[in-house]
């Protein structure tokens, strides 16, 4: 997938900028350094490769070339984006996972940034913000996407089960399509953000809801309990194992299915 290709695929949608790299370090530094210049909201930074991707907790994202998407976005906050910042994730998730259902995929959230298919890994989300003073100033959405079969990392590299796209849907996948579909379904998400709507189908879409799960930070020992859904800014809604209503904030959390 070349730049031209790229411009083809997405020249219906309103974007407010394009920067495309063959190879790059981190797409995430990019668009941080453009949102620092004045870049326009739904300005874009797309990499066929990345050598320095990241992921939450500084892990290493695996991007080798031709088989990924892998992208960050820069959005100027609306009014919606301001009083709800925390939101932005569920943003990115339900951009990712409507359109692999569309292509009939089962596409799960794993709160709070990761979109599983059959229960292993395909995507990953990475939101960083800028603030002037306590003014939300820009999001960069940062998105990876597990698309063809060779951007699955190898077994010794990763924490937690990992498949493709293609792998997944058995037969060949065309980025540049799906990387239209994924930023359509953003845009048209954007614009309920702040609605009942929008918290219902990302709590709709959760992983291991109404399972047992364990949840923990660092060394910490985890929180077991059953998942309930999401509150109003996200965060994860837990019963523990006496009964009792727990909220798991966002941060460095790790979550799993309990044995």
């Amino acid at each position: 997938m070349n730049k031209h290709e790229l411009q083809d695929a997405l020249a219906s949608l309103p974007l407010g900028g394009l920067r495309y790299f063959a190879s790059v370090g981190s797409t995430n530094d990019e668009a941080l350094a453009w949102a620092a210049e004045g870049a326009k909201d739904l300005s874009l930074v797309v990499a066929d490769e990345q050598t320095a991707g990241r992921g939450r907790s500084g892990r290493k994202w695996f991007t080798p070339p031709a088989a990924s998407l892998t992208f960050s976005l820069i959005l100027r906050p609306t009014a919606a984006e301001r009083t709800h910042p925390t939101r932005t994730t569920g943003l990115g998730a339900l951009a990712l996972a409507d359109p692999l259902r569309t292509r009939g995929l089962a596409a799960q959230i794993k709160w709070p940034n990761d979109v599983l298919i059959n229960g292993k890994k395909a995507a990953g989300i990475l939101v960083e913000s800028v603030w002037t003073g306590g003014t939300l100033d820009a999001s960069i959405l940062g998105m990876g996407v597990n698309a063809l079969a060779a951007s699955v990392p190898p077994a010794d590299q990763i924490l937690f089960p990992a498949t493709s796209i293609e792998s997944e849907f058995g037969a060949s996948v065309d980025r540049a399509e799906l990387f239209r579909d994924i930023l359509a379904s953003l845009i048209g998400w954007r614009s309920r953000l702040d609605t009942h709507e929008f918290m219902q189908a990302w709590e709709d879409a959760l992983a291991f809801r109404g399972e047992r799960v364990q949840a923990w930070a660092g060394n910490d020992l985890p929180l077991i309990g059953t998942l309930l859904g999401l509150e109003p800014d996200g965060s994860l809604r837990l019963r523990d194992e006496h009964g009792n209503p727990v909220t798991v904030q966002f941060g460095e959390i790790h979550l799993r299915q309990a044995v």
